[in-house]
């Protein structure tokens, strides 16, 4: 006898959502344009080239391919930090202005 198929959860580790810091280095201004209003449907925005956003994993791999689309690998550079999940808060030191993390907010279509 076969086992059944998984079960997809509602809250399943695919579910969960991480808190990911993501800085860039774009070599040309106009593809850096096209970086941040990227990253602004991902997103919210930090300080210059750097963005904090809440994804699923699915999420995080949508932005990672949009982003592998557009940056020329010869000249620029992105970075995808996972703090971790956002269930927990994670230690965020912050000097100057003070540093939120982002909460989930409703998403109105």
């Amino acid at each position: 006898m076969r086992a059944p198929p998984p079960v997809a959860r509602r809250g399943s580790a695919r579910d969960e959502e991480s808190l990911y810091i993501v800085a860039y280095d774009i070599g040309s201004p106009r593809r850096w344009r096209k970086v941040f209003r990227i990253m602004e449907g991902y997103g919210e925005w930090v300080q210059l080239s750097v963005f904090q956003c809440r994804l699923t994993r699915r999420r995080q791999i949508e932005l990672k391919l949009a982003l592998e689309e557009l940056i020329n690998h010869a000249e620029d550079h992105v970075i995808i930090i996972e703090v971790g999940p956002t269930a927990q808060r994670p230690r965020i030191e912050s000097l100057g202005k003070a540093f939120s993390i982002i909460d989930r907010e409703p998403l109105i279509v």
